[in-house]
């Protein structure tokens, strides 16, 4: 887009360029040596990681748009949803969030065939490095997109399961003896020194053996499959510096953010005045400007 410029001593100075606005996106991650981030601004996609190490803003226009729908909303609600949307939709029901609690077998999923495409179909159970070795699960598409959303730097598949329930029942299980969540702030500080993961996944399935064999023997053994001898995915993420101190930008009170970009990792990016989760903006009218 095309620069803003003053006039001095009769030549024009660029001060501000205008990279792109409109309703954000989750930012598109591709897996390379380092990771690629690209900023999803409406129509405009806008590769970032040529931007560390300069000058960028983010203003928020006061219109929330939602990502489902596309109606106007005074509030996001789970990352993007007007309320109707929030309310109605499967995506954004309580067993997302705890997929053990899936009710589309009790015949009350509130959209049986997005349900079909999302829920009833291969999942992941996964160990992964991230502000320390966790537990997680994923559908089998987006792998590795989820690890690289949580800033992961290592992460390997440990079990395949048929559906949404049965890896929320075996994460369940391994989540009494291993963290299940990130800490954010300790993830945006630095990367955790290397795990064995192997070494972890063969002690897990050790200690919840008992239970797992019960799962398998309630679904049967092609429900529930461990994965043996899966190689580790290691990812590098784009940072020049990490903070010693972890502030959060918040755009419903300060609508106008930015600073040097010094690093992306999961889905905020980091600069030297604090950090911004961007999927915690999704509908959320943005501008993007490089000074």
């Amino acid at each position: 887009m095309t620069p803003l410029k003053r006039r001095s001593n009769g030549k024009e100075i660029p001060l501000t360029e205008v990279l792109a606005s409109g309703p954000v996106r989750k930012m598109k991650t591709e897996l390379a040596d380092t990771v690629h981030y690209t900023m999803l601004l409406g129509d405009h996609e806008i590769p970032l990681n040529q931007y560390l190490g300069q000058t960028l803003q983010l203003q928020y226009d006061g219109v929330i748009n939602c990502i489902h729908c596309g109606r106007k909303t005074a509030k996001s609600f789970n990352q993007g949803y007007c309320y109707p949307c929030f309310r109605r939709l499967a995506q954004c029901d309580s067993c997302i969030v705890s997929p053990e609690k899936c009710h589309y077998a009790a015949g009350t999923c509130r959209e049986p065939e997005w349900g079909e495409t999302h829920c009833m179909i291969d999942h992941i159970v996964y160990l992964a490095n991230t502000s320390g070795l966790k537990v997680g699960i994923t559908r089998g598409s987006q792998v590795p997109t989820r690890w690289m959303d949580q800033g992961a730097t290592q992460a390997q598949p440990i079990f395949r399961v048929d559906t949404r329930l049965h890896s929320g029942l075996v994460e369940a299980v391994l989540k009494n003896h291993i963290a299940d969540k990130t800490n954010w702030q300790a993830m945006l500080k630095g990367d955790e020194p290397p795990r064995d993961l192997e070494q972890a996944r063969t002690r897990l399935l050790a200690e919840c053996a008992g239970e797992i064999d019960a799962l398998q023997r309630q679904f049967g053994l092609q429900a529930i499959t461990v994965l043996e001898g899966h190689q580790e995915t290691r990812i590098s993420y784009p940072v020049l510096e990490y903070p010693s101190r972890v502030k959060s930008f918040n755009l419903d009170k300060v609508p106008d953010v930015g600073g040097t970009l010094l690093g992306i990792k999961g889905q905020y990016l980091i600069f030297d005045t604090g950090v911004i989760n961007m999927r915690k903006y999704g509908g959320y009218q943005l501008s993007l400007t490089r000074h």
